[in-house]
């Protein structure tokens, strides 16, 4: 028993607590004021594992102060302007100081007075983005973790909603199929065949010049499909794709599934919240004609990961994807919005609710749409530099915070940009990801970071240059 008293010792926690704050707010105020020039940290996996592995080994039970203090050094700086990599934003601090009160509490979500306020403001966060998206009348939704999630949700529910055998008990007895772009992400994909409808349970429709759906194309393969004895019953819109940021046209896909009486999900995992923007709604023009919508608050959200929104046009089919019958968990009611695990494939639900609504509730929807107009903005000016600058090349003008673009002039322009991107990330001063575009290699930024200035990248440009005076060498 003594030791169980040591581990929940109310001085020990105020102190390691008051420690820990301290620590996180010094990182945080030394990298947006740039005194601090490491991003990212790089050691082989290898070296990684044995940093750890001897950790243990030397361990203090009492004192983990220089513990933390590690983990923070050897991991990517979001906070710092010059990450510029993958597509998560720096979490608010109140968010994360709401994730501290979220982990204090670990209140589940699977039934309802297991998490009483987390789920009331789960309700309250969904309704206040409903009209955002139009659906403020009859929309629904709940918080899950990821897109990847949102989306597989968000499908299952189209395949209850469109077929009328009771899946659980006999299967889908035919085989289905979706409808997306070739550019769209890979948990599309994934989906449709987890949910057992195999290879030809996903249709991938070309893209055009901007790595864009061609919805040109969708009647045609729609009836190639039904020629071969193949049901769609869905169609997928990607705002935006993960590789160039580019938004699918919502309004052409959404008016032809209304024609052909299809499910509309839009995976809008990373751009759907160019719907709080005056200056950018336009790239979500028809995300209205949705049947459902997936929205991560960790991209462009200013909350932590993962924590996403999946929302439906009519809430109510947010029950359709699991009719299974648990009397120990559920009462028999129908649209018991308060049970969350008759919604969502989690049941021991995080409190995601709680970061997201302080978010909202303390620096309110002004602050998120300056701060996705500020992202947005500086990916332009990335651009324009780009374009300004000798031996460069832009892959196509950006609609968000995402820009392709590498070095050329040389003969292996995917040789030169990987050498150069990887001295890049050993050295650590900056940190931008890299993607392959038919069959090409480029540099990939995201930024995601709204303190993130015109000198920033104009020093990553030089940077690189320096390095590619190296190759070859």
């Amino acid at each position: 028993m003594e030791l169980l008293e040591q581990a929940f010792d109310a001085s020990t926690f105020r102190r390691q607590g008051h420690e820990m704050i301290d620590m996180l707010a010094d990182q945080l105020a030394e990298n947006l004021d740039r005194k601090k020039d490491q991003v990212i940290t790089w050691m082989d996996p290898d070296v990684a594992y044995q940093k750890w592995k001897d950790d243990w080994d030397k361990r203090s039970k009492t004192d983990m102060t220089d513990f933390f203090r590690e983990v923070l050094k050897d991991s990517i700086a979001l906070s710092h302007p010059r990450y510029m990599g993958h597509q998560i934003n720096p979490p608010a601090p109140v968010a994360v100081l709401a994730g501290l009160v979220s982990d204090f509490l670990n209140n589940g979500m699977g039934v309802y007075e297991m998490g009483v306020v987390s789920t009331a403001l789960e309700r309250v966060v969904i309704e206040l983005f409903l009209p955002y998206f139009g659906w403020e009348q009859a929309g629904g939704g709940f918080l899950t973790s990821g897109g990847t999630l949102a989306n597989l949700t968000a499908l299952l529910a189209a395949r209850a909603q469109v077929t009328e055998r009771d899946i659980w008990k006999e299967g889908t007895g035919e085989q289905l199929a979706l409808m997306v772009s070739e550019e769209a992400h890979y948990c599309v994909d994934r989906a449709a065949r987890i949910m057992g409808w195999g290879e030809q349970g996903i249709i991938k429709i070309p893209s055009d010049q901007r790595h864009g759906m061609r919805t040109d194309l969708l009647e045609k393969y729609y009836r190639e499909a039904a020629e071969a004895g193949i049901r769609v019953i869905a169609v997928v819109g990607s705002a935006c794709t993960t590789s160039t940021g580019t938004y699918d046209d919502l309004e052409a896909i959404g008016n032809f599934a209304r024609e052909r009486g299809l499910w509309f999900h839009v995976d809008g995992a990373h751009g759907a919240s160019a719907t709080l923007s005056k200056k950018y709604q336009y790239l979500v023009k028809g995300i209205s004609l949705a049947d459902s919508v997936a929205m991560d608050f960790h991209k462009t959200l200013l909350s932590p990961a993962l924590t996403t929104a999946l929302l439906f046009r009519n809430g109510k089919l947010r029950f359709r994807t699991f009719t299974q019958q648990a009397d120990y968990l559920f009462e028999r009611i129908e649209d018991d919005w308060y049970n969350m695990a008759k919604q969502t494939l989690e049941c021991t639900k995080l409190m995601m609710s709680l970061k997201v609504y302080s978010v909202c509730r303390s620096l309110g929807f002004e602050t998120l749409e300056s701060y996705i107009d500020r992202v947005f903005d500086q990916t332009k000016v990335l651009a324009s530099l780009v374009e300004k600058r000798e031996g460069w090349e832009l892959k196509q003008d950006p609609d968000c915070n995402i820009v392709c673009f590498r070095m050329s002039g040389t003969e292996n322009p995917n040789e030169l940009n990987e050498f150069v991107r990887n001295k890049l990330i050993a050295e650590g001063k900056f940190y931008v990801v890299r993607t392959i575009l038919r069959g090409e290699y480029w540099l990939r930024c995201t930024l995601t970071n709204p303190f993130t200035e015109a000198a920033d990248m104009e020093d990553l440009l030089a940077l690189l240059e320096g390095y590619a005076g190296e190759w070859g060498a």
